[in-house]
């Protein structure tokens, strides 16, 4: 395998992912190698401390041994459109960090993206939100009614489907994207999406089948916001749409 000296370079991380993502499956390799064999075990066990233990936990002495690695993807920078306070256009309803879109963030997870949303965002939108409390209002929600809902019989079902969406996700949704995996990943996404309903309906609710359900949704969104993307930008990448369009525009999906 190719062996790629990063000293002295400072890539984003979207470029590095996309770096090791090719040689892997150029190379049909499980994973490229991160080699810091150059410093001394003291200044490791300095700067990088938890990192350190954690790999001798997993047998792997990074001041001796390379270290095995893959790229992780970042599905979405952003999610509800919410002003600088973190309120969204729903009353009293706020989103900040990855879950938020407050118009802060750029096209890349980037650590100071985090550290503005959990320090600034985070502040104003809890002013805000005591500045502007909703009114005390009582509501009486009644008992759960099941129906004829029974306990399902064959929890494999879940895990199956669970399991499913990570693998396409992956491997249609993942760091690099094409016209044709995102179709892909659509036809089957409407799939699960229809067997998971019919399970919800006609089983009883538990936490595992509620995170399903959030998660194929998700997964749907995440699609569809990609497919309206003909270009390239942090961490959306097409081979499609290879070039960034001159101007930046938000995708916007309207709830229905």
């Amino acid at each position: 395998m190719k062996r790629y000296d990063a000293r002295g370079s400072l890539a984003p991380r979207d470029i590095v992912a996309r770096a090791i993502d090719a040689e892997i499956k150029r190379s049909g390799a499980q994973c490229v190698f991160l080699d810091i064999t150059h410093k001394s075990p003291e200044f490791l066990r300095e700067r990088f401390p938890h990192i350190f233990e954690t790999c001798l936990q997993l047998g792997i002495d990074m001041s001796r041994q390379p270290i095995p690695v893959v790229p992780a993807a970042h599905y979405q920078c952003g999610g509800i459109k919410t002003d600088v306070n973190g309120a969204s256009s729903l009353r009293g309803l706020y989103a900040i960090g990855e879950v938020g879109c407050t118009g802060l963030h750029g096209a890349n997870r980037l650590a100071s993206n985090s550290l503005l949303e959990a320090l600034v965002c985070a502040h104003r939108a809890a002013g805000r939100s005591i500045a502007n409390p909703l009114p005390k209002t009582k509501v009486d929600i009644p008992p759960w009614q099941a129906g004829n809902a029974h306990n399902a019989d064959e929890l494999v079902v879940v895990s199956h489907n669970w399991d499913e969406i990570r693998r396409l996700m992956w491997d249609y949704v993942g760091i690099v994207r094409t016209n044709k995996r995102l179709e892909r990943a659509q036809h089957r996404i409407r799939l699960l999406t229809e067997e998971i309903q019919e399970y919800y309906s006609n089983f009883r609710v538990t936490a595992d089948l509620l995170d399903l359900r959030n998660l194929v949704a998700t997964a749907d969104l995440i699609v569809r916001s990609a497919m309206l993307r003909h270009e390239s930008r942090g961490l959306h990448f097409s081979r499609d749409y290879p070039r960034q369009l001159p101007m930046a525009r938000d995708t916007v999906l309207q709830g229905g």
